[in-house]
Order: structure tokens, then sequence, then C-alpha cells
């Protein structure tokens, strides 16, 4: 049934595709498709603009028109299909970019490991899934229930040589840059991902340069406004790629 409501409206002119909207609606209303963001069905979208915000271009507004009637048990359905398609074998997600191509990866079995030249073996990847980015892991991924996760400054990807074979088997890993990305977004999405999801442990791998320091907070206000406590373990990674300390935060 169609009523006159309030809904969003996208300017496909201002719109460059980036898809960093898609993950902030919650009902899932948003993809790219052609290169833009669209709604996909006006009952998905409850008209209440979680995602203008995030849209950097400002090409999302909300306008009041004639529009099918936002319906929460269709969304609820809708969310449910999707799930049902990303744990049974790697939905792309809504934005189209493949930075955000939900995947699980099985680590080779022992056979396998055999049967791979020796200088293959030694450097096999421990990542267990994709995406990686805070800023891209929706709340939603199959992976992140009962994960362990592994809470990544991204400099400490590159300066830690140990990171594949300590640290990375078996945990579920999201990494970012708390002196250049968004600290409000990362804590909103700590929160989202802690609401939905029993995690098991957090690990937070950080630099020794002040800027770092921050990112084990930002978990810690995640979990605080998500109602939960838990320990942090923080590992501290030298400028050198030495690991300094460890300490449960």
């Amino acid at each position: 049934m169609k009523i006159l409501r309030k809904i969003i409206e996208i300017d496909e002119e201002l719109c460059d595709g980036c898809g960093v909207c898609v993950p902030a609606c919650e009902e899932g209303a948003i993809q790219i498709i052609d290169g833009k963001a669209r709604v996909v069905a006006e009952k998905y979208c409850d008209g209440l603009g979680a995602c203008l915000g995030e849209c950097p271009q400002g090409a999302i507004t909300i306008v009041e028109r004639v529009a099918e009637d936002f319906d929460p048990e269709a969304v609820e359905a809708y969310l449910q299909q999707r799930k049902t398609a990303e744990s049974t074998g790697g939905e792309t997600l809504a934005c189209g970019c493949p930075s955000t191509q939900m995947q699980t990866f099985a680590a080779p079995s022992a056979c396998q490991a055999a049967n791979q030249p020796q200088d293959q073996v030694s450097v096999h990847s421990a990542l267990g899934h994709w995406p990686v980015q805070i800023k891209l892991v929706p709340p939603h991924a199959p992976f992140l229930q009962n994960a362990d996760l592994l809470i990544l400054a991204d400099c400490a990807a590159v300066a830690y040589a140990g990171l594949h074979q300590e640290l990375l088997k078996d945990r579920v890993v999201m990494m970012g840059c708390p002196k250049f990305d968004d600290v409000p977004e990362y804590v909103e999405r700590f929160t989202e991902i802690f609401k939905k999801n029993d995690v098991h442990s957090i690990t937070a791998v950080i630099m020794e340069v002040p800027c770092c320091s921050g990112l084990p907070m930002m978990v810690k206000n995640g979990l605080e406004a998500a109602g939960k406590i838990m320990p942090i373990k923080k590992i501290v990674i030298s400028t050198s790629g030495k690991r300094l300390k460890e300490e449960i935060f």
C-alpha cells in the first residue's frame, strides 16, 4: 500500500557509487546498482535517514512523498534471505565493490599442505574471511558470531612479521587507522557488532605511537554502549616490528 511518508532520495548526479551508505542501512534498503546507490525497494526504507551522514558527496536526502509503506516483516525476511546466502557461499555485499565481497576461507588440510612446495607452505595466509576493514565488516557477518576478534591497527599489519603465524590464525581480523578514520563511526560499528554477536575474545594490536593508543578505547566504548563487559588483550608493537608488551585493558 502506498502512503504519504518520509523516505530517502538519492541524487544520481552527486552519487559516485562509493558504497559507504550501504552498511549504514540496517534494513539493507540500499545497494549499488550500475555504479550508483539505489533504494532496492521502498518497503525496505524506514525513512529515518541513518544513511544520511555517511554519504561523503551529500547525495542522500529525506523527502516526503507517496511511497510504498515501510514493511518491517518484509525487511526481516529480506535480511534473513541475505544472511542465508552469505552463510552458504559468499554474497557480494550491496555496495558492489570487490573490497566488500564477504567471504570465508578454509585453511588447507594437512594433505594439501604436504603437496605444496615448501616455500609456499611457510608463507600460507592465516586469513579466514573478507572484508577486513572495520568500516566494511557488516555487523551481521556470519563469521562474527562466537568470534575471537583481532582488532588491528593498519601499520601493525606491515610492521609485525609474525602476524599470520602468531596472531591471525583462527581469529576474525578487523583493521583500521584510529588517526585518519572516523572515531564515532568506529565506536558505532563496534557497538552494533557487539549487540548482534556473542564475541568470545578480543585482542587489540597497536603500534607504540601515541595516535594508535585510542583504538582499544574505541573497542571498549563500543562494548559499553552495547551493554557488555569483557577483557581486551592489548599488544603493542614497536616501529621496528618488535612485540613490546601485552596487557589486559
